[in-house]
């Protein structure tokens, strides 16, 4: 674990390479004292609000398309705090993360997750997410996204099961998981099988392409990323044998390693796809976990309209278009629980032989947030069911205190019961349909940023000055996503009409 000390968007913070630092997660009554910003009233309402985000002169990659948004709507923010809290979120993606180059005369794009310097498939496509709507507007913020794209099918032809990758031009690569028991290699950080992994950059690629017309990222590497991913799922289908990968991990920390030799919980071959870790990073218990399948099949479907109207290759859009209805079949028969309180529900995982496990974890996919990604419909009963179990007590993970309610999950290291994640109350306000519990929800994460502006991994639902990771930028740009959103809803007054 190697700690070292930044200053970050005028905060200090300690940075801890395992994404936890020690002095965070100690039990919950001895947490250190956390730096919060003065808001008592002053002459000028905004002078409190002074902007954290890096100095430009030390921001990594510049938008004026993005500069220009947030300009925008600081205008339309009424709410000062919510408006200075936007400015500092929204580009902290850009502002922090990315390292922009070209290779092979081709863009490429490396995002760090922010405090752990190495590229989270996952968290690179969603941090840069919402500037796909603005491309457009930018050649070099398109360019910039074209080479995050570029990247992630290099990672996928590297290892399709390895979740982390380091940066190949950073001089001190954080190589701590090199001991893992699995396959190993010199440009991985971690090699956990998460099937969200391999959904996100088709997430994203796909999103570029509708929004912008650019098809030429869809080249051979692109057709060698989705034929490994095509390969991966299928392999872990496990129909015929457990597959290639096992994992181990030497740690106190029941939920970082596998049990039964590093393969996992057994599964029965029913069509779904077998997911080793979550995407927290955490250990599945019942390796069929539901949410990261449903994810699978849009991933998949999109996947073979990029192949039949791009590359003409039916062969190969027919395979996924054939995989994605086998686990789609699967997820209807194997998937759901009849709960005695809340009626038929999606369970978060099982195993085909009839186990489930009922609960939902903050990180996405989860089933809160199936319908942001686009895998149900909003309006699915099912779904709204199961909304309503995983933001309730019944979800062992649902934490409700004094400083707020959210789901969290096993990740936060000895801290994790009690810990609410910021991202699960975004996605309550994602998928939600009521104004007034939007407008709860981003109450909730005004009251809950302990003065720094910027949303972090986990905060105590008793005190949100007690939080974990000072700099987590994947939920901070999806703090802006949020906001844009309801702005672009028409749900500004909603916005406005919150307290700061």
């Amino acid at each position: 674990m190697r700690i070292s000390k930044k200053i970050f968007g005028g905060v200090i913070a300690g940075i801890c390479m395992a994404g936890v630092c020690p002095a965070e997660i100690h039990a919950e009554d001895s947490y250190p004292p956390v730096a919060v910003q003065d808001n008592t009233a002053v002459a000028n309402p905004m002078a409190r609000f002074d902007s954290n985000r890096p100095d430009p002169k030390d921001r990594l990659f510049k938008s004026q398309a993005v500069e220009k948004e947030i300009v925008r709507v600081k205008k339309l923010l009424t709410n000062a705090k919510l408006a200075w809290m936007f400015e500092n979120c929204f580009p902290n993606t850009l502002d922090t993360t990315v390292r922009h180059r070209k290779t092979d005369d081709k863009d490429d794009t490396i995002v760090y997750t922010g405090d752990i310097h190495a590229m989270w498939l996952r968290d690179s496509g969603a941090q840069v997410w919402p500037y796909v709507q603005l491309a457009n507007t930018d050649p070099h913020l398109k360019n910039m996204l074209a080479g995050v794209i570029r990247r992630q099918f290099k990672c996928i032809i590297i290892d399709p099961y390895a979740n982390a990758f380091l940066d190949p031009y950073d001089p001190n690569p954080d190589h701590q998981w090199q001991s893992d028991l699995t396959a190993m290699r010199p440009e991985l950080h971690e090699r956990k099988w998460e099937i969200d992994s391999l959904c996100y950059p088709i997430r994203l690629a796909y999103h570029y392409w509708k929004v912008t017309g650019d098809a030429s990222v869809f080249d051979a590497e692109w057709l060698a990323a989705i034929q490994n991913i095509l390969k991966t799922f299928k392999e872990q289908q496990r129909k015929d044998s457990l597959g290639p990968y096992k994992f181990q991990r030497e740690t106190p920390k029941a939920s970082d390693t596998v049990v039964n030799d590093g393969w996992g919980n057994p599964v029965k071959p029913v069509g779904l796809i077998a997911s080793t870790f979550r995407p927290s990073d955490d250990a599945s218990i019942y390796q069929f976990l539901v949410p990261s399948n449903f994810f699978a099949v849009t991933s998949l479907r999109k996947a073979a309209e990029i192949l039949t109207e791009v590359n003409g290759n039916a062969a190969l859009a027919q395979e996924c278009t054939t995989l994605a209805k086998e686990v789609e079949d699967a997820l209807k028969k194997y998937a759901t629980f009849n709960h005695p309180k809340y009626g038929t529900i999606y369970a978060f995982e099982v195993d085909g032989y009839g186990s489930v496990n009922l609960m939902d974890d903050a990180n996405v996919p989860s089933l809160l947030a199936m319908p942001y990604l686009g895998d149900v419909d909003v309006n699915d009963p099912i779904y709204q069911n199961t909304r309503r179990f995983v933001w309730s007590e019944d979800n062992p993970y649902f934490f409700k205190g004094t400083a707020g309610e959210g789901i969290g999950g096993p990740h936060v290291s000895h801290v994790s019961l009690n810990m609410i994640w910021p991202m699960s109350i975004m996605m309550k306000a994602f998928t939600s349909q009521d104004d007034a519990e939007i407008q709860q929800c981003i109450q909730m994460l005004i009251d809950t940023d302990a003065g720094t502006g910027f949303m972090h991994e986990s905060f105590y639902k008793d005190d949100a000055n007690k939080f974990t990771r000072e700099w987590f930028a994947w939920q901070n740009t999806l703090f802006g996503e949020l906001i844009l959103k309801l702005i672009d809803e028409g749900k500004l007054e909603l916005l406005n009409n919150t307290n700061y």
